[in-house]
Parts: C-alpha cells; sequence; structure tokens
C-alpha cells in the first residue's frame, strides 16, 4: 500500500501542468485577446466567419490579433500588461460593504498635467468589488464611415478629468471626451461646481454617455484612468442607495449628487467600463487627458 502511494505521488508530482495559454479573437463580437477558453468561446460562438486561435505567448496572440486589422488611429503606443474589463452597473460586492475613496490630494503643475490616481488602499478596494475581469483584452477599435470607433457594436470613447491644485482654494478642473481625431464630439470644457480631480472624472463619464445617447449609441465602451468612477458605478452606488447614501462606515457620500446623474444616465444604455493605465502611451486616453487639461485651462461657467 505504501509502495503504491509512493509511486502515484512520484508520478503527480512528474506530471507538467498545463500551460497557460492565451486566445486570440481576430474577428468576432469584440476582438482581442482572452486568457480562458470560455471568454474566447462568448466572443466567437455563433458569430459569422469568427476567426480565432490559441498561442502559447501573448505577443503571438496580439500579433495575429493586429494581423486582421486595419492600423486605426487610435491604437495604442504600447500594449498594457492588463486591461480590466468592469461589466455592466449594478454589480454588487461580495461581502455587501461598500468605501469611498477620498478625494485626492494630488497637487497639479499650471498645465494640469496630473499624474495617475494612486492610493493605498486603491488595490484593497478593487478586490472587494465584484465584477467580470477579462485579462490582456485592449482590443484595436475599427473606424466607421460615422467616424466612431468600434469594438464589436461597441462604440468607443476614452474619457479624462484633471485638476490642479486639488484640493485647494485656487482648483481649476476640466474634463475631456475623446472619440477619435478630429471628431466634432471631441469635449474639452471646464468643470462647473466644486473643482476637484474625482469630479471631473465622473463628469467626464457623464458627458460621454449624454453624447452617445443623442447619436442613439445603445452600447458603449467607456476607457477611463479613474477605478473611483469605476467602482462607484459598477459596485458602491446601489450600496450608498440602499443605506441612504451613507458610506459604509456611516459618513455621507461625497459625490452625492455627481454618482447620482451619472447613475441616472446609465440606465437606458448598455456600457462596459474599461480601465486603462493613466499616462503609460495610450493615444486615445493621452488625448483624452489633452482635452482635459485645456478645459481647465477655460474660465468657471
Amino acid at each position: 500500500m505504501l509502495r503504491w502511494l509512493v509511486a502515484v505521488l512520484s508520478h503527480s508530482c512528474l506530471v507538467p501542468r498545463a500551460a497557460s495559454m492565451f486566445y486570440a479573437v481576430r474577428k468576432g463580437r469584440r476582438t482581442g485577446v482572452y486568457r480562458t477558453w470560455a471568454e474566447c468561446q462568448e466572443q466567437v460562438n455563433k458569430f459569422p466567419s469568427a476567426s480565432f486561435k490559441k498561442f502559447a505567448t501573448e505577443k503571438d496572440a496580439w500579433a495575429f490579433v493586429r494581423a486582421g486589422l486595419p492600423g486605426p488611429p487610435q491604437q495604442p503606443q504600447q500594449q498594457p500588461e492588463a486591461a480590466e474589463a468592469f461589466g455592466p452597473p449594478a454589480v454588487t460586492q461580495g461581502n455587501g460593504s461598500q468605501r469611498e475613496e477620498p478625494e485626492l490630494n494630488t497637487t497639479c503643475c499650471s498645465t494640469c498635467k496630473r499624474p495617475y490616481e494612486r492610493s493605498t488602499n486603491e488595490e484593497q478596494i478593487a478586490k472587494r468589488v465584484k465584477h467580470d475581469e477579462v485579462h490582456s483584452v485592449c482590443s484595436i477599435p475599427t473606424v466607421r464611415e460615422d467616424k466612431f470607433s468600434y469594438m464589436g457594436d461597441f462604440a468607443v470613447v476614452y474619457t479624462d478629468g484633471c485638476c490642479s491644485s486639488n484640493g485647494r482654494n485656487r482648483a481649476r478642473a476640466g474634463i475631456g471626451v475623446y472619440w477619435g481625431p478630429g471628431h466634432p464630439l471631441n469635449t474639452s470644457e471646464r468643470l462647473p461646481g466644486r473643482q476637484t480631480n474625482q469630479r471631473a472624472e465622473i463628469h467626464a463619464a457623464c458627458k460621454a454617455i449624454e453624447q452617445a445617447k443623442s447619436q442613439n449609441i445603445k452600447k458603449l465602451i467607456i476607457y477611463t484612468d479613474s477605478k473611483f468612477t469605476i467602482n462607484g458605478i459598477t459596485s458602491w452606488v446601489d450600496n450608498w442607495k440602499t443605506n441612504g447614501w451613507r458610506t459604509s462606515s456611516g459618513g455621507s457620500v461625497i459625490n452625492k449628487e455627481d454618482f447620482e446623474r451619472l447613475d441616472n444616465l446609465v440606465k437606458d444604455i448598455e456600457i462596459q467600463w474599461m480601465h486603462i493605465p493613466g499616462h503609460a502611451g495610450f493615444q486615445g486616453n493621452e488625448e483624452a487627458d489633452r482635452l482635459a487639461r485645456e478645459g481647465a485651462c477655460k474660465p468657471q461657467c
């Protein structure tokens, strides 16, 4: 019996684990690179003339995807290690708790070029949010005749907000919405009301959704570098409303009016929230950041 057990254990130790594979979708509902077959299958199952393939390396997988697509103006300058995809709004947290990230006290220079948001508890907060996460999915948009960029049947937009001297009396905040090179809906505006980074990020997303609705767009992908905005609308807002707009610690939600506006806007449109690293060389994000900085320099309405 002992000999048999030793033999079984020895054999199990020698059997190599299956290598992690990358599933490339060149043509499907959403092009990109996926880490599991189930995620890939969702994009290609029953899709006409779907094109997909399995690779051992992420580099080869992305090469396969790019080979079948034109080089659109919004192609990022480098591929992110991982892009987080957050599903439709009203996704609840696993443990029922919620926490509002405090306003960041980041001081920007006179041109409002702000660093990517960082918070000591940001990663811990993100881990508590229950959402659909797709690793390494940063699909390359295709541009149609209407000048909107699309991933499958989702229109693509980049939003950003910035604030110089955030949290101070002389703060100046702006919003940026970027649909593509020379697009008539590209927006650069001064943020009305209280001047903060986080309000700017929320209102930039609001502006993009309002614009999408004005164009009868029913499905929208929003790229933003604000995890606060994404977590707030996809998870925390439902708990806040249930608790009378109180945080888990009993305090008032600082950005109540801003999230109320965003929550009302997302009700009749399908939105995929995508987090993208700020100031990492991605053209769409860089352009949205530029528009936000220019907006902060404008007079307040």
